[in-house]
């Protein structure tokens, strides 16, 4: 049974995952809707940033270099995704399934196992850790931080030249070339830096639960789509660095959406089943909200 005490928990709990989880959310809008491409590069990227970052980490290297680098690495995934797309011309799904199904393989022989440990390593948390804060609130800290620092160079780099250009091949491939664009570059910077935020959401993630695994990103971009339709459900219309914000708070919800789900007895096993439904229900809800307002207005209108 779920009481206040409960429900706390369970909300720290998502609050410190949703934050982390975020910046895989904000990558995926980068393609998704910045550039209206479907990409799926994300799933073999998630993973590779929380390879090299368990990898750098066990080495010896800083946890913030170990980020940093895994940053790198999505960058470059990214790159390789959109010279498949725009140098070659493979369709940008397919693209993004090549680079996934390779990177699969260079992750593991990035981490040398399906599984690298990190625990007794020192990561992100430590710090906050050492301060006397809990596991959840250093991971709080450390998502919020990373978050808004993200958001804010985003939202900086997209009032630049670079940055409209970007925003103007995604709104209009064809007239944004006709203005003298270079839309392939265009798309190339994009890809790279929406796989370099899932990259780094890799690498958090690793270090807060204290592993890296080949196979966690299986499902990852439902993840994404989940947080970003949340998102653009609850707040319509917004600029785009309220978009980018409320992209976080869409995370956030998601996860307390799965916390609460999970206590009713509900396997682990299922969470990429449930996480499917939830994206479904969020899809229809704009559906559903005009055709309630479609029988309100005729209603309405027959008295």
């Amino acid at each position: 049974m779920l009481t206040v005490g409960n429900l706390v928990i369970l909300f720290q709990s998502a609050l410190s995952q949703g934050l982390l989880w975020s910046l895989l959310a904000i990558g995926v809008f980068l393609t998704y809707r910045i550039l209206d491409i479907a990409d799926l590069t994300a799933e073999g990227t998630f993973p590779l940033g929380a390879g090299i970052a368990a990898l750098a980490i066990t080495k010896g290297s800083s946890p913030y270099l170990a980020c940093l680098l895994a940053f790198l690495g999505g960058v470059l995934a990214g790159l390789v995704t959109g010279l498949f797309h725009t140098k070659l011309k493979i369709p940008a799904l397919l693209a993004g399934i090549i680079t996934m199904t390779g990177l699969y393989s260079i992750t593991n022989r990035v981490m040398g196992a399906p599984n690298l440990s990190l625990l007794g390593s020192k990561t992100v948390y430590s710090f906050f850790e050492n301060l006397g804060l809990t596991k959840t609130h250093a991971a709080i800290i450390v998502g919020v931080l990373f978050a808004l620092l993200v958001i804010l160079v985003l939202h900086f780099f997209f009032k630049t030249e670079m940055g409209l250009a970007i925003r103007a091949t995604g709104d209009n491939d064809a007239m944004s070339e006709a203005n003298g664009i270079n839309t392939d570059n265009m798309k190339l910077i994009g890809y790279m830096l929406s796989n370099g935020c899932i990259a780094l959401s890799g690498a958090l993630l690793a270090q807060n639960n204290g592993y890296a695994d080949l196979n966690s990103g299986v499902g990852t971009i439902v993840i994404g789509l989940a947080a970003i339709i949340i998102a653009e459900v609850l707040f319509r219309n917004k600029p785009l660095l309220w978009r980018m914000l409320t992209i976080v708070l869409g995370a956030v919800i998601y996860r307390f959406i799965l916390a609460i789900v999970f206590e009713f007895d509900v396997q682990p096993s299922d969470i990429k089943l449930f996480s499917a439904l939830i994206l479904v229900v969020c899809l229809s809800l704009p559906q559903i909200r005009t055709s309630f307002g479609q029988r309100k207005a005729a209603k309405g209108g027959a008295k």
